[in-house]
């Protein structure tokens, strides 16, 4: 209100400058008394702002929550809480939430008299407010605040709390019933038991399916607060209830928190209540449902109890999954693909070979792709436990079929698990089978395609090896030199800038770098310039020797090409090879190779533009021998540098002559 503003700000103005008996403020020195009427202009904008756009409100309701040691510090803290409160009540849901967590924020620095005072009053006007977006902001600040009050105060938040979760508003509910848990669990625990329990079974049992599912997500919390004995009299009937719920978007949030739940319930209560409601979720009329079980289908059976776990997998979840394994909705298969091949290092060897093998071998030739896909990207699981040999010839149609998929984003995420199942079907199985599958994807007619498979070339080298790379990788890659596309033929580029590093110096230098060479000569300015980049790219891995006799000639040729960006990217690659040689080779700053280092850039001639940072970071350091001084102030001399770059060395602090 008006009269709250006026008494905020006031207040904050008059606690940091001090008044006298006529409401004036005072002096007490001019850098405070600046700093108050400065703060008490931006509280008065700020309240000027509350009926502005949603993007500027959600702003200004973030922010504020910064501003704890703008307004003088914890002390004067709830001088940011009228405009948060009239934030928290805005029609936005954004808004609301934003200022509702940045008075969360605030709330701690709130000393417990302050808190009282100030801020629990806030909380109260909220809960009791006319309209709903206030009681639905309240709900989530009584937990901040509960800890830190007397005992009085606590009654009163306990019985506001109690008041929202029956409020006639369902929206309130909601709210509510998300901050159960929450609230539950800074409650004394004879206030759990009395309050906090009647208050779930009434929003479990509520009208609106919006708020009970929130109330099974309450349940996690309220089963881990209350003893083992309490939990199968209080809070099973009403989760059991929940479990078989007319709404399939309760029982689906049961689903979705069924390990969690699992978890705080116990392993007695698992094997007698839960196996049963866990089978029932599996076998549920809904898809989604079905599909949130499933996936959850590995995570339930590693939590249940090691003395039976086998037994209660075989008799109770096996069956229910093998029915999954041929749903009629194929996200319930993916869901099912993406967990089940780790199922067999729960059940072992023996098991996984008589029961679970069919199964992945049943999803390996899947309609779906997606089911296809995630049974591949889990082989580890399997091979650690039988081996892949046994999946091998089923896995390659799967695979062979996943690598030709109309959709682009499916062959996309088997080229990305081929270098893993490279390692776990090993090289002889891989040449054979799927060599030219790798190849293949070189010339996909999406970049997308083509630049994962040129990473996948890659870490197949770093597994298999250099010389394997020599004989089977490196000679199909350079024959793409001369394909008849420009695409293609980049594509070769780009292969070699990835393997140069993994194949070494030798195969780079005497196979990659005169294939690198003759590209110059291309037609295409898009191929030319991406051998600038290339020559830039393989510089590091190639010898001194190559660079002068072999690349700069190259280079120089291409910095005058007649395509700016062919001219551009030359004299990049030029400055980078600078750059590489001057941190790495010449990190001591050698005397002689600096020399030689610098006659060599030079010869590219004066429109070659040198970097001259790491030099003056070289005379800077005290590095450069009093030779390598002298050596480029004659260079500069000789315009060899630009004139800049002369000048740049006097500014040093070093003597140059």
């Amino acid at each position: 209100s008006s009269q709250q503003h006026q008494e905020a700000v006031h207040h904050c103005a008059s606690s940091r400058c001090g008044e006298d008996s006529h409401g004036k403020l005072y002096k007490n020195d001019t850098e405070t008394q600046l700093y108050s009427l400065k703060m008490y202009s931006i509280i008065h904008i700020f309240y000027n702002t509350i009926y502005d756009e949603d993007e500027v409100l959600l702003a200004l309701a973030e922010q504020l929550g910064n501003f704890t040691m703008l307004v003088g510090g914890p002390e004067y803290v709830h001088c940011l809480l009228p405009p948060l409160e009239s934030l928290a009540t805005v029609e936005e849901t954004v808004v609301r939430d934003k200022a509702v967590e940045s008075l969360r924020k605030i709330s701690q620095e709130h000393s417990p008299v302050d808190l009282e005072v100030h801020f629990e009053p806030l909380v109260k006007r909220l809960a009791s407010g006319d309209w709903f977006t206030s009681r639905t902001s309240a709900c989530g600040l009584f937990s901040v605040c509960y800890p830190r009050v007397s005992s009085t105060v606590k009654a009163e938040i306990r019985q506001h709390f109690r008041t929202l979760c029956s409020d006639d508003t369902p929206m309130v509910r909601r709210a509510a019933a998300s901050k159960l848990g929450e609230f539950a669990k800074v409650l004394e625990p004879e206030y759990v038991k009395s309050d906090i329990i009647s208050l779930f079974t009434a929003l479990a049992s509520d009208e609106q399916d919006s708020v009970r599912l929130l109330a099974v997500e309450a349940c996690v919390s309220i089963a881990t607060l209350l003893p083992q004995e309490d939990l199968e009299t209080l809070v099973m009937p009403t989760l059991r209830q929940a479990a078989e719920d007319k709404s399939w978007r309760v029982r689906y949030m049961v689903a979705d928190k069924f390990s969690e739940l699992q978890k705080a319930v116990g392993s007695e209560i698992t094997k007698n209540d839960l196996v049963p409601a866990f089978q029932n979720l599996l076998k549920d009329c809904e898809a989604e449902v079905r599909a949130a079980a499933a996936n959850k289908v590995k995570e339930f059976c590693e939590n249940l109890p090691e003395d039976n776990r086998e037994q209660i997998i075989m008799t109770h979840i096996l069956p229910c999954v093998k029915e999954l394994v041929s749903d009629t909705n194929q996200h319930v298969k993916s869901a099912l693909a993406s967990v089940i091949m780790g199922l067999s290092t729960i059940l072992g060897k023996d098991n996984t070979i008589e029961h679970l093998l069919p199964l992945f071998l049943a999803q390996l030739k899947d309609e779906c792709p997606e089911v296809r896909l995630n049974i591949i990207s889990n082989l580890d699981c399997v091979n650690e436990v039988i081996g892949i040999r046994q999946l091998s010839q089923s896995l390659l149609p799967a695979i062979v079929e996943l690598a030709e998929d109309a959709k682009w984003r499916v062959r996309l995420a088997i080229i990305e698990y081929m270098p893993l199942l490279a390692g776990q079907l090993g090289v002889e199985f891989f040449d054979e089978k799927l060599n030219t599958l790798c190849m293949a994807w070189l010339i996909d007619h999406v970049y997308a395609i083509r630049e994962a498979a040129t990473c996948n070339l890659m870490k197949l080298v770093e597994k298999f090896g250099a010389e394997w790379a020599q004989n089977t990788i490196v000679p199909k890659v350079l024959g793409m030199a001369n394909d008849p596309n420009y695409l293609h033929r980049m594509t070769t580029l780009f292969c070699i800038n990835a393997l140069s590093e993994a194949c070494g110096q030798e195969i780079t230098t005497k196979q990659m770098l005169p294939v690198v060479l003759k590209m110059s000569n291309d037609q295409v300015a898009n191929v030319r310039f991406n051998v600038a980049k290339s020559l830039q790219k393989i510089g590091p891995v190639l010898d001194s020797n190559a660079l002068q006799t072999e690349v700069k000639p190259v280079l120089e040729k291409l910095a005058t090409d007649s395509d700016m960006d062919v001219k551009y990217f030359a004299q990049e690659a030029i400055s980078g090879m600078f750059d590489f040689l001057l941190s790495t080779k010449l990190l001591n700053f050698n005397s002689l190779n600096f020399i030689f280092l610098l006659f060599f850039l030079c010869s590219f001639g004066p429109s070659i533009t040198i970097p001259n940072q790491r030099l003056q970071d070289g005379i800077c350091h005290g590095t450069l021998s009093n030779q390598t001084l002298k050596v480029i102030a004659c260079l500069s001399q000789l315009h060899t540098f630009t004139s800049s770059a002369a000048s740049s060395f006097v500014l040093c602090g070093k003597n140059t002559k």
